[in-house]
């Protein structure tokens, strides 16, 4: 029999919850036998939305939670006192150790918070950084922080780098993957403090593959398969670059049906365009993992469809068999006892 990967699943968070997010567990769990989801929320809604599919009652198990916590409030006030909220009971159920992973689309500060003081850091990590996976001209990069510690210090890079080279390596399956840091220039003399810092640390680290700086316009091209940076720069790269994958999809959609000649010639580069684009598709990439916790915790978009959903339960699975938190408490204690 195959080991279950336990996923508690906040089914009540994002904007099309719970309909999409539990026609993703449906799908995860159709598609996975050796996976077990835990709908957390209001168990009266969540059964509606499951009347409405075919699935094995043996790999889905709904959970009660009768609290939300919305976008609105302060995450910390929110953690706090909501107690019976699906966010909060299942971050309890990874800390107790009842799942191995939680997934949610609900506040991404919320999840932040929830993830640092619930499920709570490994034992040497300074800072749990988001590492969201985003495509390039040569297949994928992680790029680490991107969005949970908008003040870092060189050493908290230094640790997003190893965790970052952690996850590439054992989850998405690049040997010795290329690690650079964001600066606005690849000499060393340039960037700011931060950087000028932190190049020296990622240096003489023999753990991972430093390859030197990278300025934000060489990032899509896939020169570096981690991409470390502070939450502020890390945010701002990820946002731009979902903008703009948006306009460009858009105004090619709006070109080819601008005249007849156009629209016979998109019906000839529709499979291939339709194969290029799914690329640079978000959802086909899951979530963004909370690397240094004691559990793993995945943030995905608050505009979660059933097929992101999906892919960040399954994602769970890999990084889960990968024992990526093993691995990333062996590479924190080998550097703090060289």
């Amino acid at each position: 029999m195959k080991e279950m990967i336990k996923v508690a699943l906040d089914a009540m968070g994002g904007d099309h919850a719970p309909g999409e997010i539990v026609k993703g567990a449906v799908d995860a769990v159709n598609e996975r036998k050796d996976m077990k989801v835990f709908l957390v929320g209001k168990a009266s809604r969540i059964h509606e939305e499951l009347k409405k599919y075919q699935y094995s009652d043996q790999q889905i198990e709904v959970v009660n939670a009768e609290e939300e916590i919305s976008c609105d409030e302060s995450p910390v006030e929110a953690i706090r006192k909501k107690k019976d909220s699906s966010m909060v009971v299942a971050m309890k159920m990874v800390k107790d150790q009842t799942a191995d992973a939680f997934v949610s689309a609900g506040s991404s500060g919320a999840v932040l918070v929830g993830g640092q003081f619930i499920v709570g850091r490994i034992k040497g990590i300074k800072r749990a950084p988001l590492g969201t996976v985003m495509p390039t001209a040569k297949g994928v990069m992680l790029l680490i922080d991107a969005g949970a510690n908008m003040d870092a210090k060189p050493e908290y890079l230094l640790q997003f780098a190893q965790m970052g080279s952690i996850y590439m390596e054992d989850v998405i399956g690049i040997k010795s993957p290329k690690v650079a840091l964001v600066n606005v220039g690849l000499e060393e003399a340039k960037g700011n403090q931060l950087v000028k810092n932190t190049a020296p640390l990622l240096k003489e680290c023999k753990t991972i593959n430093y390859t030197g700086s990278i300025e934000a316009r060489n990032i899509p091209y896939g020169d570096a398969d981690v991409v470390v940076c502070d939450a502020f720069a890390g945010n701002v790269i990820l946002k731009l670059e979902e903008g703009l994958s948006g306009v460009l999809v858009s105004q090619i959609k709006e070109g080819m049906m601008s005249t007849l000649r156009s629209k016979i010639g998109a019906l000839l580069v529709k499979p291939a365009l339709k194969k290029t684009l799914k690329k640079f598709d978000a959802s086909e990439y899951g979530g963004a993992p909370l690397l240094g916790l004691n559990g793993l915790v995945v943030k995905i978009h608050g505009s979660a469809t059933a097929k992101e959903t999906k892919n960040a339960l399954i994602q769970c699975i890999t990084f889960t068999k990968q024992k990526i938190n093993e691995r990333i408490k062996e590479e924190i204690l080998k550097k703090e006892e060289a």
